[in-house]
């Protein structure tokens, strides 16, 4: 399920079930390891609050480049929840960089699936083509991450 909130024009959700159990999700959001095996060519992570994390990825055809992710967990609550300020570096950035907030809410459906709600919110999305290429990007690495656990 994805949805836009029509009072804020600047957020994206996105509410996605996995067939894992909650903690291997949750890892595979917080572990750099599974993270290079989802999210990044390369993950460099602090994973508490406060914390700081840096994702660098090499680009395809489409957009060649590095692209690199950076910022603090704003809120980290194991197993449930996940705040971070995301600062986004790399060729197809504008003149300023990216900043937005990602939340990520886990829950535990049954032992062996878990629901995420993806929560992007920030100035990033000024324009329906913004918010329609976060939607798809994130809905494709959702769809990684599934094959990974799964």
């Amino acid at each position: 399920m994805t949805t836009l909130d029509p009072d804020n024009q600047a957020q994206i959700t996105l509410t996605r079930k996995i067939d894992a159990p909650l903690e291997d999700v949750f890892a595979a959001w917080t572990d750099p390891a599974l993270l290079e095996q989802w999210q990044a060519d390369f993950a460099d992570v602090e994973p508490f609050e406060g914390g700081s994390y840096r994702f660098v990825t090499e680009g395809d055809d489409d957009h060649p480049g590095e692209h690199v992710v950076s910022g603090e967990y704003l809120e980290f609550v194991e197993n449930r929840r996940l705040s971070q300020s995301w600062i986004y570096q790399g060729p197809d950035s504008p003149d300023d960089d990216l900043i937005f907030v990602l939340e990520v809410d886990f829950q535990a459906l049954s032992p062996g699936q878990t629901s995420i709600t993806i929560t992007e919110r920030g100035l990033s999305h000024a324009d329906p083509e913004s918010r329609i290429f976060s939607i798809e990007a994130w809905s494709a690495t959702i769809e990684q991450l599934s094959e990974l656990l799964e």
